[in-house]
């Protein structure tokens, strides 16, 4: 079988979409299947480094004019096509005697668009992208959302019907397990985290859905709690907003929150495998990578009350009420005596998610592709 994956357009800078395409490429090339990756060149959005505005607009002259011809020389190779990341979606009308796959990751921007957030408002050349990709995911012969609530919001937003419509999740993108205590303490201190100290952590970008600020909230409120508490907390992930830190600052936080940018994997393997917990209290989510990275470590979980959170993390993790600091801060100082239980829990659940899983379903999932489009011709 050869699968031409359609990959995201690479100055958007979309982390997790270039973390997908690479488990399929690795994973698919693994089990015996021929992979080739195609994705939008920047041939005018890498002109203009200093204006956010006019690259942003070029880069979209990049996908929605030099890309197609590109794409269509590509198809002949391929068995089946899977665009990576549905908001490339408004490639499937190019697919249409093709068999193809799209993975749907979540439906937050198109929710966005259509003024279901009140934490968020979408512009209006944002909301005319969203239209686009609607009509695209539309357009798709098979969709596999990452998670039930995925799969949910598009039977509502879209007008696919259910049996084009599967559910896959992803798995861990990396062999997360726990490391061993000498290695860990090489690990953090490296960077820079206070040797033996406990520390509860973050791992998130700052898109307004992560709730980051909230995290800070929920923190202080532990501290205000705990009172002489020797807890740290350390923010994994993009730079903290000026919003962030100038909460830190006024709250006296300053000496108690640990921020590390865009740490490597084995990084991110010794700061689960140490950290106290990992707090997640995300308002929305497509599936929630950290809270199965965590668990693989052994790292006991606590986050939001709210599909798909309280899917992904089954009966391992222990639920919050994100926007309730307070009350989230209480439920975690019950439950800091008594986390064995689910560390061991976390093991068993982060273990239904597995790359050598996902992968299997795709290839079934291409293979019934492949089968409907040759019944049609």
């Amino acid at each position: 079988m050869k699968v031409l994956l359609i990959g995201n357009y690479q100055p958007d800078r979309i982390k997790s979409m270039d973390l997908f395409a690479s488990m399929l490429i690795n994973y698919l090339t693994q089990f015996g299947i021929q992979v080739s990756v195609i994705r939008p060149t920047p041939w005018l959005g890498s002109l203009c480094q200093s204006s956010n505005v006019l690259s942003k607009w070029l880069g979209y002259v990049d996908k929605l004019i030099f890309f197609p011809p590109k794409l269509h020389e590509a198809l002949s190779w391929a068995d089946v096509i899977h665009i990576c990341d549905h908001g490339n979606a408004i490639y499937t009308k190019y697919l249409q005697n093709i068999p193809h796959v799209v993975t749907c990751h979540d439906l937050l921007a198109i929710r966005s668009g259509l003024g279901e957030f009140s934490e968020y408002k979408t512009g209006w050349t944002g909301k005319i992208l969203q239209q686009m990709i609607v009509r695209g995911i539309n357009k798709a012969q098979k969709v596999a959302c990452v998670s039930e609530q995925t799969k949910s919001d598009l039977v509502r937003l879209s007008s696919l019907k259910e049996n084009a419509i599967s559910v896959i999740p992803v798995g861990l993108n990396y062999a997360y397990s726990p490391m061993q205590p000498l290695e860990v303490k090489q690990y953090l201190q490296a960077l820079g985290i206070p040797q033996d100290c406990r520390f509860l952590m973050h791992v998130g970008a700052n898109h307004w859905y992560k709730n980051r600020l909230g995290v800070l909230f929920i923190f202080e409120q532990l501290m205000l709690k705990l009172k002489e508490s020797e807890f740290y907390l350390v923010m994994v992930g993009k730079p903290m907003t000026n919003d962030m830190h100038k909460f830190i600052q006024t709250h006296n936080l300053t000496q108690k929150v640990i921020e590390l940018v865009e740490v490597k994997n084995e990084d991110l393997q010794a700061l689960y495998s140490a950290a106290t917990a990992l707090i997640f209290p995300s308002l929305q989510e497509g599936f929630g990578w950290p809270i199965i990275e965590a668990q693989a470590c052994g790292c006991p979980v606590f986050t939001s009350n709210r599909p798909p959170m309280n899917d992904i993390g089954g009966e391992a993790a222990i639920y919050i009420e994100p926007d309730n600091p307070e009350q989230a801060a209480e439920k975690i100082i019950d439950y800091l005596p008594r986390l064995e239980t689910s560390i061991v829990k976390g093991f068993a659940n982060s273990q239904k998610f597995t790359a050598e899983k996902m992968i299997r379903r795709y290839i079934e999932l291409y293979r019934q592709a492949i089968a409907e489009r040759n019944i049609q011709i």
